[in-house]
């Protein structure tokens, strides 16, 4: 009788944790984690005459970024720089932006990305890069 209840118990047990795990909840959880993404900034340039900062996402094998750049002094453009490793190699590109603005990219197969941000010039006043994916 024991080994009855025992048995009936465990196949209950199993039962519950089999309906835990159902594709309907394992998907729920996997959209909800794809679209928290990672918050990050502000990163200054090196005279910290500009900033930025944003949120950086996975979704569909698609790697998201929406940045927010801000100069807080004007007169001269603030930079934003983006490293990505894509498809084997590296790929690097800017945004220029004089007083704030908001920009975004996205691409398929990131396997990192990191940032830094100038003022004044392309190259001029570059702050510490840092990893965002």
């Amino acid at each position: 009788m024991r080994k009855t209840f025992a048995i009936a118990a465990l196949a209950g047990s199993m039962a519950l944790a089999g309906l835990a795990l159902s594709p309907a909840a394992a998907q729920a959880s996997i959209t909800t984690s794809a679209h928290t993404g990672t918050s990050w900034g502000k990163f200054f340039s090196g005279d910290d005459k500009a900033y930025t900062f944003g949120k950086t996402w996975e979704s569909h094998g698609k790697v998201f970024t929406k940045w927010y750049g801000v100069d807080k002094v004007g007169g001269e453009k603030g930079w934003v720089w983006f490293e990505v490793y894509q498809g084997g190699h590296w790929k690097r590109f800017n945004k220029s932006w004089d007083g704030e603005v908001v920009g975004a990219w996205s691409g398929k197969g990131v396997k990192k990305v990191y940032t830094f941000t100038c003022w004044a010039g392309k190259f001029d006043n570059c702050g510490k890069k840092y990893r965002i994916y």
